[in-house]
């Protein structure tokens, strides 16, 4: 009988969110599972790592699955270093994080600790998914999709995700019969402007709350905004490494 796939479940919106208990169950079909995820939510934490405090990590039952399940007080990289490193000490054969309840599509991949935690397991050499459903609402449906995730989990462990690749993966909010397919993109051209609601509290200071408009200028049938726009669910290969080689040769030449 084939040993079972060793595989890491982690995620940024923390460990008793409907999201992630969806993944749960879903990568409980495929292997034996090890969850560590944040104690709360970690949204838009990009890839930050906790230096100044102490971490917690307890183990926790929430559910009847056979799983493992960890919380833990840092961030989804923390969760991701201290899965690997102390709880598991060894390799998974896959990390997964999610499944976030919103966007990590085009240039929120650059804020999102559901990638970061993938991210993060790529750069420690651990193949790598981030999942993620385009509904914000903490009730999310996230049984259309319950089938894709599987079949990409599957797909990735038996050909292999490219070394330091992660897998950057978002379902519009269809029915599944709504889903038109999968198709492989690359980064939308995206940006947010940002703008923020200035306040007064009742003691008289100041304060702010993030707000922001998205500008979509990438007409390109090959961008996950794209796929996403028009029923399709986007997987993006990403990667740490920021270096834009295409200007190396550019910088040289101001013989600095």
């Amino acid at each position: 009988m084939a040993k079972k796939p060793l595989i890491l479940v982690t995620n940024d919106d923390g460990i008793s969110a409907p999201g992630i208990r969806t993944l749960i169950s879903v990568m409980n079909e495929i292997g034996d599972v090890v969850v560590v995820a944040p104690d709360s939510p970690q949204s838009a934490m990009g890839h930050a790592i906790t230096i100044n405090s102490t971490l917690q990590c307890h183990k926790i039952k929430i559910d009847d699955g056979p799983q493992q399940e960890y919380t833990c007080s840092g961030t989804p990289a923390d969760c991701v270093k201290l899965g690997i490193n102390e709880i598991l000490n060894k390799k998974p054969d896959l990390c997964v994080s999610g499944i976030n309840h919103g966007s990590n599509a085009s240039i929120n991949v650059i804020y999102s600790g559901t990638m970061s935690a993938a991210i993060e397991a790529s750069v420690e050499g651990v193949p790598a998914i981030g999942f993620s459903l385009l509904d914000y609402s903490w009730k999310a449906n996230f049984n259309p999709i319950k089938k894709i995730v599987k079949k990409i989990t599957l797909k990735a462990l038996k050909e292999g995700i490219p070394v330091r690749t992660a897998l950057n993966v978002n379902f519009p909010n269809l029915n599944e019969n709504e889903i038109k397919g999968i198709k492989i993109c690359n980064q939308a051209n995206t940006y947010w402007i940002e703008k923020f609601d200035k306040r007064i509290n009742p003691q008289g200071r100041e304060y702010y709350w993030l707000t922001g408009e998205f500008i979509n200028n990438d007409e390109s049938k090959e961008s996950d905004e794209w796929a996403l726009k028009n029923g399709y669910v986007s997987v993006v290969p990403v990667k740490h490494d920021l270096t834009n080689y295409e200007v190396i040769s550019k910088i040289k030449s101001w013989n600095l």
